[in-house]
């Protein structure tokens, strides 16, 4: 199993670059207990063969295990629950938390794509990967990293509100 070889650099990458991968991960299961568990499960089957790893691309690799467990976890869970449509006490004015009720609608209509194209947006759009290092990542075409954009895109404009869907949206103006 794992050694003292390579224990301080696995452990100052993860100091450095936890929270970043912590913040994928929660981008992937849109919960934080969810995320803690995702990077530790992850961080825990690469410990092991850390001294391999670490010599090439280790953040890559690393992002490569979250995307394929949760989408395992993703396989295997009931899908019975339906999450309920309003929270009670919201608030309708914008306010101090106006940023923090745009990222829960942005985490919830992330959450509200397909595993494959949730997986894509997040690693095009906040890890900033390439189409081809997503491509790489994900062990599918760049086309079809392009097409999954596109959709994943399509369907955020219908489900955002309609202030924050055309924000970036250069044609809106």
């Amino acid at each position: 199993m794992g050694s003292d070889y390579g224990d301080d650099d696995f452990e100052a990458f993860v100091a450095a670059r936890g929270p970043r991968l912590l913040r994928m991960a929660w981008l992937l299961t849109g919960d934080a207990h969810l995320a803690e568990d995702l990077l530790q499960t992850v961080l825990a089957k690469v410990w092991p063969n850390w001294s391999k790893i670490s010599r090439e691309h280790p953040e890559a690799y690393i992002r490569k295990a979250l995307v394929h467990t949760h989408a395992s976890w993703w396989r295997r869970r009931w899908r019975g629950e339906v999450p309920h449509g309003e929270l009670p006490d919201s608030v309708t004015s914008m306010d101090a938390y106006a940023n923090v009720d745009l990222e829960q609608s942005l985490a919830t209509a992330i959450r509200a794509l397909p595993v494959r194209q949730r997986a894509i947006v997040v690693l095009r759009y906040f890890e900033d990967l390439s189409v081809e290092d997503t491509a790489a990542t994900l062990g599918c075409a760049t086309g079809t990293v392009k097409s999954q954009s596109s959709k994943a895109l399509r369907t955020l404009r219908t489900l955002l509100p309609p202030t924050l869907a055309t924000a970036g949206d250069r044609s809106a103006a």
